[in-house]
């Protein structure tokens, strides 16, 4: 599944980071790296974007992005 898919209040793992180049880059360099936990606080009304947890910092993400983020 992917974070775009992770229920609110739950906790999930990076299992793998989709996407190339310099969106994969962004993506790590926010925190978002295999093997983090992730905890999905809230999402917006209309879906986009998701606000979690990581690493102890409250991060938005677009849902393109989230859709790139494999978890379990």
């Amino acid at each position: 599944m992917t974070l775009k898919e992770a229920k609110i209040g739950s906790t999930v793992t990076v299992t793998k980071i989709g996407g190339e180049g310099a969106l994969k880059r962004r993506i790590m360099d926010m925190g978002i790296t295999k093997g983090v936990s992730i905890y999905v606080r809230k999402v917006a009304p209309l879906g986009d974007p998701v606000e979690i947890t990581v690493r102890g910092y409250e991060l938005s993400l677009r849902k393109a992005d989230a859709d790139l983020i494999e978890v379990k």
